[in-house]
């Protein structure tokens, strides 16, 4: 019997779920992304600054640096500079000053610069979380998720890359909770989950994974109860920056596509569930309408879907589809969906179940 500490970082909040097996209980929270607390932290900061830690979820982040840019000096180190872009001639377009780490760690030395430690993982803060929660904060496996665009070669877009990288685990393993990585064995290109692991070394636990946050988010909407008590499903989680939507037969992925929410509709969605379930949607039209791509294996065709569920902080944008949709809640929590991924994919993993 174990105790797990699951964490979803998301764009707009960090969810929290403490389960403990051999009590039998567990504890969550839904409480403000690290993005937002570490850009209030970058608008309350005086002076000129000094950005060093780890690349990490950009948004809020990119933008109060790139603002902070316009009146005073904005140093990052090579491994902070990553939030940004993975391009350094293209930080720099935004009037940011980059530094390789060993300059960048001279340069806090001498205490001129308020200095900006960049990084997922505000670990007193999630300290003191769980402790609230009226338990040790010290546990048997961390599970962590991100969303990692893996870092592309030159010439190759990140979204054909991310799907590739997706594609070949797959083809070894069809289950979502296969996409979970030991967190001294994360491949090297995805370097924000590798700096997550890093992090979560720090943290009293036994074990550490890390996995990324769509995947995450697919296998905990397949745990809702109507999802699992059926074979062919469609499961979509609409995010606070991202949607993903899967189709699978049996636990098994046959299809899926992803999308910046703030670029979806009703209609659209409306239009594309079917087409995932009847294998019609190609990765390049998908990119061609402003989709982040989408990879189809097989399809067992619409009309043989038996559920389609819906999870996430967004998913109203659904109300009004002529869609048999219903709305899901793994763990009874619809803001659980990622943190409930992650609990069944690092059991198996621990387990080495398929």
């Amino acid at each position: 019997m174990s105790r797990y500490l699951l964490l979803d970082i998301g764009a707009g909040t960090l969810d929290i779920l403490y389960w403990d097996e051999a009590a039998d209980h567990h504890y969550k929270a839904v409480v403000k992304s690290p993005v937002r607390t570490l850009a209030e932290k970058v608008q309350k900061t005086p002076g000129d600054l000094l950005v060093v830690g780890a690349e990490m979820g950009g948004g809020p982040v990119s933008a109060s640096l790139r603002k902070r840019a316009e009146t005073n000096r904005v140093i990052l180190s090579v491994s902070a500079a990553a939030t940004i872009h993975h391009t350094l001639e293209r930080v720099q377009s935004y009037g940011l000053t980059v530094v390789d780490d060993d300059e960048a760690e001279s340069l806090r030395r001498e205490g001129r610069l308020s200095v900006i430690e960049l990084g997922d993982l505000e670990i007193d803060r999630i300290r003191r979380i769980v402790e609230a929660f009226g338990v040790p904060f010290a546990v048997d496996a961390i599970g962590v998720c991100a969303q990692d665009h893996g870092t592309a070669p030159d010439g190759v877009s990140h979204l054909d890359f991310r799907h590739t990288l997706f594609r070949e685990r797959v083809a070894a393993d069809p289950r979502p909770q296969a996409l979970i990585h030991p967190g001294h064995a994360v491949p090297k290109v995805f370097n924000r989950l590798r700096w997550i692991a890093r992090q979560a070394a720090h943290m009293p636990a036994q074990e550490v994974f890390v996995m990324d946050s769509g995947m995450a988010a697919v296998a905990g909407a397949s745990m809702d109860p109507i999802a699992a008590s059926r074979s062919r499903i469609i499961v979509l989680d609409v995010a606070t920056s991202h949607t993903v939507a899967a189709a699978l037969e049996n636990g098994e992925l046959l299809g899926w596509f992803e999308y910046h929410t703030a670029e979806l509709s009703c209609d659209m969605l409306d239009r594309m569930l079917p087409r995932l379930a009847d294998g019609d949607l190609d990765h390049e039209r998908v990119l061609s309408e402003g989709g982040h791509g989408a990879t189809v294996l097989r399809s067992f065709g619409f009309d043989a879907v038996e559920a389609i569920v819906a999870t996430g902080p967004r998913r109203s944008l659904l109300e009004g589809s002529h869609l048999p949709i219903v709305w899901g809640a793994p763990l009874g929590d619809n803001m659980m969906t990622g943190t409930a991924g992650l609990l069944e994919s690092v059991r198996r993993s621990r387990k080495g179940v398929r």
